[in-house]
């Protein structure tokens, strides 16, 4: 681990040393979890499943068509999370050593111009570059006036590699969209996002948020307990939309009440006790009682409900407008054809 630093600001620049300084994060190499074997995976299904993944078809769609092809489940020879892990592993290698000297070289360029741009590059046990922070004046500034409540959003894609990018992202005294920081993520685990709050904490000098955003992700819930323990963690109602869109499209139409019933819930209710009884309702009018995402979705209802979340200081963040904005601006600028160092000059 390098550092580079000036009276001005701190540029932290993660190398192949083994030792990390013990102010900074720790570098993961060692923490990132390897991938499954894909040994069942031949080198003429590879391609298939390269093919599905660049015309953009989802996980479960892609492997249930090469079943089909294949006569079935039992005569493909892998699953869907051998085809994950697949899938994980080429874009983990999509990087060259050339690649991310270039990526380095432009980060110290920014640096060389500006003392106070920051940025971290995690690497692998082959050194390959699997997530990559930053931010510079600009952002770090807005996060000390601005950043008691965030949002942390990781539902962007940048090309077609679908590497997620993630933003740190909040509203000013204007209610203007900041962003405070920003990611490319190749690794969606607990271990890579806890090495990624760790970083944007030490690029904000510490300095943590009351009340942060995100998805509904079982790692990044593990990672923000674990390096944000004294944060409020709310859930993204438009996010929390999207899901319910994605688990019970069905139930989303012209017949049915489904979606406003639902954000009765999460907006509606002043009381636990109303709160329980709406949601009981709920589920019985739609025979959701064995719906795993309904389940899973009640049990942590803390994070949702205006029940409980009018107690968090939000900023009024809960709304839809902060992601809507973000996607609207994000889907013009950010382009499939883009290598990572063209990328960043956008």
């Amino acid at each position: 681990m390098a550092m580079d630093s000036s009276q001005q600001g701190v540029t932290a620049i993660p190398l192949w040393q083994d030792q990390p300084p013990s102010e900074l994060p720790e570098d993961s190499t060692e923490n990132l979890p390897e991938s499954s074997p894909t040994r069942m995976v031949s080198e003429a299904q590879a391609i298939n499943i390269d093919i599905a993944a660049d015309i953009g078809l989802s996980l479960k769609a892609s492997h249930d068509l090469l079943s089909a092809q294949a006569g079935g489940k039992e005569c493909l020879g892998f699953t869907r999370e051998d085809q994950k892990n697949y899938l994980r592993t080429r874009r983990q290698r999509s990087l060259k050593f050339g690649e991310s000297g270039a990526l380095l070289g432009y980060f110290r360029n920014q640096a060389a111009q500006n003392p106070y741009f920051y940025y971290a590059v995690q690497l692998d046990k082959e050194d390959m570059i699997t997530n990559i922070f930053w931010a510079d004046h600009e952002m770090i500034t807005d996060y000390a006036l601005f950043g008691d409540a965030i949002s942390f959003d990781t539902t962007f894609r940048t090309n077609k590699e679908y590497r997620p990018f993630a933003l740190f992202a909040g509203f000013n005294h204007f209610r203007m969209t900041c962003i405070f920081g920003a990611a490319l993520l190749y690794d969606e685990t607990a271990e890579s996002f806890e090495w990624l709050f760790k970083t944007f904490l030490h690029a904000m000098s510490g300095k943590k948020p009351i009340t942060i955003f995100t998805d509904q992700d079982a790692a990044m819930a593990k990672a923000i307990k674990s390096v944000l323990p004294d944060v409020s963690h709310g859930l993204c109602t438009f996010h929390l939309n999207q899901n319910a869109l994605k688990h019970l499209g069905h139930l989303f139409n012209a017949e049915s009440d489904f979606g406003k019933e639902l954000n009765a819930c999460i907006f509606g209710y002043e009381e636990p006790d109303e709160l329980k009884k709406a949601w009981e309702t709920l589920v019985q009018k739609y025979n959701l009682k064995d719906n795993t995402w309904m389940a899973k979705t009640w049990e942590i209802k803390e994070k949702w409900a205006h029940v409980y979340m009018k107690w968090s200081f939000t900023t009024g963040m809960r709304s839809t407008q902060l992601s809507e904005s973000l996607n609207a601006k994000l889907k013009k600028c950010l382009k499939s054809d883009l290598n990572i160092v063209q990328f960043f000059t956008q």
